[in-house]
């Protein structure tokens, strides 16, 4: 090993390190690597920031305002109300709405896919009194599996495309995904309708009958005690029973800005505590009035208004929240709204409510005017778990949308115009239109994921000039030596399934791709069967909820557990690799 590998290979183990740990974002992980590539010389000075003008980033910068603007345009919405019907059986429900998630998938971002349908799904359990969990994971995960099915319905199918085009000279067309992902969707949907929901913990399976949507995991949040108040000189203890009746949990009382030691149940409590309370919404309404107690925002300017609202919102990883404390973002300020709860996988916290760094899939218990929270949670990109129909959506022009995006497609599909290009016009034809106002174009595009790939797609390029690619590729080829070829690939798809499990999807994508042609190059096989594999399973995560957006997304409003994603994602990995292998070679053989 040369030292420019062992150098490359402790930057990519350090990568791996800090993604699984989570504790810093996935873009300034890979960014970071990038200028230690630059500063050790494993990556020249003129190829520092090519990644960012890679077409497979400009790619997807225009799918995601594409995505924008067949939502603005009303014909998501109107095609997901046509299908969502309280009346079918849980498990037609399901498939129904598994192969909606998936047809969307297919010709937009599946996590914009999902962003759009989840509210409607939450709507719909909520009306057919069942616990959201039960469906939830069954559609993100077809979601995912949507993608699969052509070039843009995901980003690893566009990174493959584009290394094909450096490495053979050609990309992959819009629709040469088709067939194997295609046979993967199908099978991988049924899965799910028929026998994936029933692997749910049996508290997920059982319906609720009705009750509140995030029974599974309630809010920490935090109010305050008036002056006025009646329990003042009173011991926590002595609050058990209005707690009991209201069905909410005392965990604490916060004195100026300290938390009490324990759950402070003899400390005698004062005007202006903070009492930290875990219940659901509803409950802790009913608490406030029957002791007389207080929002901690209540009094403020912003929140004088008379028509206060609580609304729950789940931060995606594109979130401005993502990563940072209410307090630091100033919210009441600035936006006019309290942050009252947070709920995170029914985990208990001991830092403040509006210090607590937030992270994707926390769900938010926002307080504030109706107007105001709409403004809000936009303007913070977060996703409103109750489809409240204040959106301005341009219906007039949903045929414009469809039309000038199917037109696109045709010409790209056809060889007329390369993507980007038929991308690129579809946005300024959305543009020019109104259908994307201007302010909302750059609003669009999830600059954490431009800026990871476009500081992995230099590391990617470094792994291969290093001849690190070969080295891998040479290991995996011994380890099946005496084996067919067919083992070899089955055996790329779960490295690279694994990785995707624990990685950013397009971040595996770009250094399994490499490999994947060295491997063919050593085998002296056709290498498209091994880029088609590392597509497959580069974008199948479902055994944790960091593998994909998507799971992080329905991490909170589904009350999941971390360890809840393995029970479906397993038996479903392990069919996509059953069905793959068969269906790789035959529309790609070697």
């Amino acid at each position: 090993m040369t030292t420019d590998q062992l150098i490359l290979f402790t930057l990519l183990g350090l990568v791996f390190v800090f993604l699984v740990w989570g504790r810093w974002r996935y873009d300034l992980v890979a960014f970071i690597a990038l200028l230690a590539a630059l500063l050790t010389g494993i990556v020249p000075v003129d190829r520092a920031f090519s990644g960012f003008g890679h077409p497979a980033t400009v790619i997807i910068a225009l799918v995601l305002i594409v995505s924008r603007g067949l939502s603005n345009s009303g014909a998501i919405e109107l095609l997901a109300r046509f299908v969502v019907d309280r009346g079918r059986s849980l498990g037609a429900h399901i498939g129904i709405m598994g192969a909606l998630a998936a047809a969307l998938s297919a010709v937009m971002n599946n996590v914009a896919a999902l962003a759009m349908l989840m509210p409607l799904e939450l709507q719909a359990a909520e009306k057919s009194g069942r616990s959201p969990s039960l469906s939830l994971m069954p559609i993100s995960f077809a979601s995912i599996l949507g993608g699969m099915i052509t070039l843009i319905g995901t980003p690893p199918n566009i990174v493959i495309a584009e290394y094909r085009s450096e490495a053979l000279g050609s990309p992959f067309r819009m629709f040469d995904f088709t067939p194997v992902g295609l046979a993967c969707a199908v099978a991988g949907i049924l899965f799910v309708t028929l026998i994936g929901w029933r692997l749910l913990p049996a508290p997920r399976r059982v319906p609720d009958g009705g009750k509140a949507l995030f029974d599974l995991a309630d809010y920490i949040a935090e109010v305050r005690v008036p002056k006025d108040s009646s329990i003042i000189g009173k011991r926590v203890a002595e609050l058990d029973a209005a707690a009991a009746d209201a069905d909410v949990e005392i965990v604490g009382l916060i004195r100026r800005g300290q938390r009490m030691p324990g759950l402070a149940r003899r400390v005698e409590i004062r005007a202006g505590d903070v009492l930290v309370l875990e219940a659901r919404p509803e409950e802790i309404e009913e608490l406030i009035g029957a002791i007389g107690l207080e929002y901690v925002s209540a009094g403020s300017s912003a929140l004088e208004a008379e028509d206060l609202a609580l609304v729950e919102a789940v931060v995606p990883e594109s979130s401005r929240l993502a990563g940072r404390a209410a307090r630091s973002v100033r919210m009441l300020y600035r936006y006019g709204v309290a942050l009252v709860g947070v709920s995170r996988e029914g985990q208990r916290f001991r830092e403040r409510v509006r210090e607590l760094e937030l992270r994707p899939g926390d769900v938010l218990l926002l307080l504030g005017s109706e107007e105001r929270l709409t403004d809000a949670i936009t303007r913070l990109r977060c996703l409103p778990l109750r489809d409240r129909g204040q959106r301005v959506i341009q219906r007039h022009k949903v045929w414009l949308a469809v039309g000038i995006f199917a037109g696109a497609i045709l010409l790209a599909a056809s060889g007329l115009v390369y993507l980007p290009v038929a991308l690129g016009c579809v946005v300024a034809l959305m543009a020019l239109t109104n259908i994307v106002p201007l302010r909302e174009v750059y609003e669009s595009i999830e600059w954490p994921v431009i800026v990871l790939l476009g500081s992995m797609i230099p590391i990617g390029g470094a792994l291969e000039a290093t001849g690190g690619t070969a080295l891998i590729a040479t290991g995996l080829v011994d380890i099946a030596s005496g084996y067919s070829p067919v083992v070899v690939l089955t055996l790329l798809i779960v490295v690279t399934m694994t990785l995707s499990d624990v990685m950013n999807n397009t971040a595996t994508a770009v250094i399994a791709a490499p490999i994947a042609v060295e491997i063919a190059n050593l085998l002296k096989v056709n290498p498209d069967p091994f880029l088609m594999g590392v597509a497959v399973a580069a974008s199948c995560a479902f055994l944790t909820p960091i593998g994909h957006k998507n799971n992080t997304l329905i991490l909170g409003p589904g009350g999941y557990r971390f360890g809840d994603y393995w029970r479906m994602g397993l038996p479903l990995e392990i069919l996509i690799i059953v069905v793959s292998v068969p269906a790789i070679l035959t529309f790609w053989p070697l």
